[in-house]
Order: structure tokens, then C-alpha cells, then sequence
């Protein structure tokens, strides 16, 4: 029988672990390191690690494969299905959009409010990245700062179910559930304008200004939806038109 001393050892591990995974320090689909680093890491003996694992697999947070052990997308189970039927449905672009118009805002409040030191120095580098990709015109580098600095933002927020539940929506945005982030940065005029957008957002949380920040963040929405339905409407417009000028394939001569 294992001593009672080395079994709350690997509860206390699993549960640090956990809070972890809770905070988003540990990401779903991120490697941990090898076990005896972890180990290492952690101050704790190899085999109190190694059960700690084994209780958080059995919760279904971690898994371990060929690569080794990794966080689990423990919101898949829920994000699969649903992305499936959104993806098919021509309203859920519209509902998504909705949707971040309440939220977005008052993530930005918050973060203004609550953003670490360390948080507001990665929001910085994180602008500056979007400036130096503007700079080079390349909109797929930007695109991607436009997605690390929305989720820079959830973090600052400290609202873990916010967190969690956007970091789960932005997974399904960057597989193209509900729009593709490239195409809205090649429409016409667009990178300018989100350039403006998110550094007005980023400075006003960094400046500490919750009204400032949650008003920025707003704008920044409601331009958002409103680029994505003339793309949405121009698309229909060009598909409607080349069914236009197939049509002598559905004629009889």
C-alpha cells in the first residue's frame, strides 16, 4: 500500500496542474514537457508525477500519444458538432457576430480594469507585431496578430469562462467556421481601417481607460460585421451572376 504522504503529493500535482489548464497557462493541444523535466520543474518525485497524470487523464485533460503527453481539447466534444451545423447554416455568421458584439466590449473593460503587468507588456509586443506586419503588407502575419491580440485581451480580462469559451470560438474561426480572417483582410480598405481599430483597442486597455476601451471595442465589431456583410453580399452578387451566364447549360438549344 502506497504511503498517504506520496497520494496527496500526487492529488496536490494533479490539482496544480488542473488550475493550470483552468487559467489557460496550459492550452489545449500544447505538449508538456518530458516527464523527468516535469518533474524537475515541479520539485516532485518522478512516480507522484506520473500518477498526478494518470488521475487528470482519467478526467479527461490530458492525453498521451506517440508525441507525448498533451493537453486535451477538452471543449471539442462540444465546438465539433456545433461547428458542423454553423457552418451550414447562412445565419450563424450573423449570431456569431451578435454574439462578439456583447462580449468583445466588455472583455476589453475588463482587461483595462485588470491586465497584469506581464499581460500589458504582451499586449505591447503583440501591437507592435500588427504594426510590423501592416508595414510589410502581409495579411496573413496580421491576421494572426489580429487573433493573438483578441485573445491577449480575454486572458487580460481574468473571466475564465470567457476565456475558455472564446478561445474555443477562435479555434473554430480559424478553420473557417464562421468567416475566413485572410479574406477580410484583402478586402479593399479593410487593413487600414483594423490597423486603427485594434491599436485604439490595445491603447486604451494599456492606458487603463475601461470606457475607453470597451467603447474602441465595440466600433471595432460593428465595423467588423458590417466589412463581412458587403463581402458576404458581393459574393452573392458574383454567384448569382456567373449562374447567369451558365445558364445555356440548363437550356435546351
Amino acid at each position: 500500500m502506497e504511503p498517504v504522504r506520496n497520494l496527496k503529493l500526487s492529488d496536490a500535482i494533479a490539482d496544480h496542474l488542473e488550475q493550470l489548464i483552468l487559467e489557460g497557462a496550459l492550452r489545449p493541444g500544447e505538449r508538456l514537457a518530458a516527464e523527468r523535466e516535469l518533474a524537475e520543474k515541479l520539485e516532485v518525485s518522478r512516480p507522484s508525477l506520473r500518477e498526478a497524470l494518470e488521475k487528470l487523464q482519467r478526467r479527461g485533460l490530458i492525453e498521451t500519444n506517440r508525441s507525448g503527453t498533451c493537453v486535451t481539447q477538452f471543449m471539442a466534444p462540444l465546438t465539433e458538432p456545433l461547428a458542423a451545423m454553423m457552418q451550414a447554416n447562412d445565419q450563424a455568421l450573423l449570431d456569431y457576430l451578435e454574439y462578439r458584439g456583447l462580449v468583445e466590449g466588455e472583455a476589453a473593460r475588463l482587461a483595462a480594469l485588470r491586465a497584469t503587468e506581464p499581460e500589458r507588456e504582451a499586449l505591447k509586443a503583440c501591437l507592435d507585431k500588427m504594426r510590423a506586419a501592416h508595414e510589410k503588407d502581409d495579411p496573413s502575419d496580421e491576421a494572426e496578430a489580429d487573433a493573438d491580440l483578441h485573445m491577449l485581451i480575454y486572458e487580460g480580462s481574468h473571466n475564465l469562462v470567457m476565456l475558455h469559451i472564446m478561445r474555443a470560438f477562435a479555434d473554430m474561426l480559424r478553420h473557417g467556421v464562421f468567416y475566413n480572417r485572410h479574406q477580410l483582410y484583402t478586402h479593399p480598405g479593410a487593413r487600414d481601417d483594423l490597423l486603427q481599430q485594434h491599436l485604439a483597442i490595445g491603447e486604451a486597455v494599456l492606458a487603463r481607460d475601461p470606457e475607453r476601451a470597451q467603447e474602441a471595442a465595440s466600433r471595432h465589431m460593428e465595423s467588423t460585421a458590417a466589412t463581412l456583410r458587403a463581402i458576404r453580399d458581393e459574393q452573392t452578387r458574383v454567384a448569382r451572376a456567373l449562374r447567369r451566364m451558365g445558364r445555356s447549360e440548363f437550356v435546351a438549344p
